[in-house]
């Protein structure tokens, strides 16, 4: 350890200094020496710790009564290991001797006062602040890693509070303090030494507006609770009372890792003394805290909420629809939230409004919403009905332009586990659609893609979304949990699939059987018309290349196998130059376990079972998932919809702890 600081000796009168417990101090031997001195001899009461820095090639160790050289670099080194209890109770002598046997030329007489001042945090990452001398300035990944976590306090933990909790300078609720990082400031020492020093809090600047510190003074009540650092404050004189050795503070996290945000904030507790001017900082001790990030959870985890919402259209209510919702639900154990008509605005894609993640400390995890940009009638719902105790919220608004249609949600999804080259994503990547590469077209907004990417822990991947009409990568792509060693499979819309099932249904004899079969307002397409037509074959070409373009890149980029994809038979349309689903799109799916909800195809019946639902059933249901057909074409699939547009789902958080990856 790097001496913190030099304290010089004087032959005329005893020197008097402050020694910080664990803290090395150097001690200047040779500013005052007496005329004639060639060695010094050094000794120290109980309770001091004495150290000689010396190059053994040119420096023997003394023994017995020989003394120390004076000219040969021999550095003196000293420490504490308990903090005083009274003011100067502890002395170290330095006695200088001549050429010649005899009584010492001179002596120097160093008194010193131990205090004990440290500031701590969770380094461990156990739950819990314990004291610590390691390195508390560094932050370090990994299951052998250490520094602190701090969550951002973005919930609403009292009904009186009008906005998130971070925005409020005075406490509203004692629940509130479990959403903030405890820290620790030990103060032990006389008393006396702390009426002409004192201990200032401070926050640099820069993470002034990131962090915000409430300092503890006991008791049940709000008033006992008060803001000390923050936006407008960047130190705080600490207030120590008499006798007191530790003093309570509790840390919140303002916003979270961005373009602009490392997601690394420090702060710092300085001892000072008040007799010198300028004041001069005596000691100062450092921490540094990781803001915990913003985490997405994949299909493949357990479904606690299914949300939908409630509308009416020109069909009317979609009342059937939320009723096989309620159905699907209850076989999954899963609560069902239905956004009421008033609060929705006929609004029914509940998916682009918002995505469902959560954020963890070791002390404490939450779930928080997502809100898109893209503000449409399910604009207030997350924060006015969603954002409530321990249930937290964050948004990133798009500057000077409005959304377009690649900023809504349902352009956005996360994969399961993977491992890529090695390289373990034990949250798994964060999935979102694009342009195709240099050819400036659709994007998601930089401002929602700079913060995804800035959580680290999810690492995005761009897929090629904009082929499609509405262009989300929830139209042709979705995860399902399996229970064999992998876990998950990748579904992919494939038209090559359904046109290769189409062509055996056709020379097993069923080519008159038609797409479209039962529906009142829909034009009947038999599987040979279907096949026959050139256009329809040259638009489900073209979605198929479109596809295969993203199968590998989610191969390379998630390390997938082809073993790992299913193919879901779907058929495309262009309207234009931007592709449709041609029936219910089924990847557009809501996973709840083991329990699909998939749109309803409305294929071809044969031998009075639909071939497409057949097909994937054939597909999935050896996977131990069970696929239940819904209809949805008139509420849903003719707005360009389907299902998974028209639900969001919460889910439970990852066991594993963001902290323990290799970065």
């Amino acid at each position: 350890m790097a001496p913190q600081r030099a304290v010089q000796l004087s032959l005329k009168k005893p020197t008097y200094a402050v020694c910080v417990v664990g803290v090395e101090t150097y001690v200047d031997v040779y500013s005052d020496v007496p005329k004639g001195s060639v060695t010094f001899g050094i000794s120290g009461s109980s309770g001091v710790e004495i150290f000689m820095v010396y190059n053994p090639a040119q420096v023997t160790k003394p023994t017995g009564k020989t003394h120390w050289p004076l000219g040969a670099g021999v550095d003196v080194i000293i420490s504490v290991d308990t903090a005083s209890k009274d003011l100067n109770d502890l002395k170290v002598k330095v006695s200088y001797f001549g050429q010649q046997e005899g009584g010492a030329l001179g002596q120097s007489v160093l008194y010193l006062t131990g205090v004990d001042i440290s500031l701590d945090v969770d380094m461990g990452r156990a739950g819990k602040v314990k004291k610590s001398q390691g390195d508390k300035k560094t932050w370090r990944w990994g299951p052998e890693g250490y520094g602190a976590v701090l969550l951002v306090n973005c919930d609403r933990d009292s009904l009186r509070s009008k906005g998130l909790d971070l925005t409020n300078t005075q406490l509203t609720s004692l629940n509130d303090l479990q959403d903030m990082s405890p820290m620790v400031l030990s103060c032990d020492g006389p008393d006396e030494l702390f009426d002409n020093h004192k201990l200032i809090l401070n926050v640099p600047f820069s993470d002034s507006k990131r962090v915000g510190v409430f300092c503890a003074r006991g008791g049940n009540s709000l008033s006992d609770y008060k803001q000390v650092l923050g936006p407008q404050h960047l130190s705080y004189e600490v207030e120590r009372q008499p006798g007191e050795r530790k003093i309570s503070f509790y840390v919140e996290g303002f916003t979270f890792p961005d373009a602009d945000f490392l997601g690394l904030v420090s702060l710092s507790v300085s001892l000072v003394d008040t007799k010198t001017l300028p004041e001069v900082p005596l000691f100062t001790d450092t921490v540094t805290f990781r803001v915990a990030p913003w985490i997405m959870t994949p299909n493949t985890q357990p479904p606690l909420e299914l949300y939908v919402c409630s509308v009416v259209d020109l069909h009317g209510s979609n009342e059937k629809f939320l009723e096989d919702m309620s159905n699907l639900a209850l076989k999954a154990n899963c609560k069902l939230i239905i956004c009421p008509q008033i609060e929705n605005r006929n609004d029914r894609w509940i998916q682009d409004e918002m995505e469902f993640g959560y954020i963890e400390a070791p002390h404490k995890s939450f779930p928080v919403v997502f809100d898109s940009p893209r503000n449409r009638g399910l604009k207030d719902f997350p924060y006015k009905r969603i954002l409530g105790p321990d249930f937290g919220y964050v948004t990133r608004e798009i500057p000077f332009v409005g959304a377009s249609g690649l900023d809504s949600f349902g352009n956005l999804d996360v994969s399961p586990p993977v491992t890529v080259d090695g390289k373990e994503y034990p949250l798994g990547r964060i999935l979102i659609g694009s342009s195709f590469p240099k050819s400036g077209g659709r994007r998601m907004a930089k401002v929602v893609r700079d913060f995804l990417k800035a959580q680290q822990v999810q690492a995005p991947v761009e897929l090629y979304s904009d082929w499609l009409s509405v262009g989300h990568v929830d139209e042709f792509l979705s995860f399902v949990p399996t229970s064999d060693q992998k876990g998950f499979r990748l579904l992919l819309a494939s038209p090559s699939a359904c046109l290769k099932l189409f062509q055996e249904k056709k020379e097993e004899g069923y080519g008159e059987a038609a797409q479209f079969d039962g529906l009142k307002h829909q034009v009947k397409r038999s599987i040979n018309e279907m096949l026959a037509d050139r256009r329809l074959r040259s638009n489900n070409l073209y979605a198929q290349k479109c596809i295969d373009w993203n199968r590998e890149v989610l191969k390379r980029e998630l390390g997938l196998t082809e073993r790992d994809i299913v193919d879901i038979p779907q058929l495309f349309s262009l309207t234009g130059s931007y592709a449709e689903a041609f029936f219910p799109d089924m990847v557009n799916m809501v996973v709840l376990g083991k329990y699909l909800g998939i749109p309803k195809p409305f294929g071809p019946i044969i031998n009075g079972r639909c071939c497409l639902e057949e097909k994937v059933r054939s597909l999935l249901e050896p996977l131990g998932l069970h696929c239940i057909f819904i209809d949805d074409f008139l509420s849903y699939h003719e707005l360009l919809g389907e299902i998974h547009c028209g639900t969001n789902v919460h889910r439970k958080p990852f066991p594993f702890k963001w902290w323990h990856m290799v970065l």
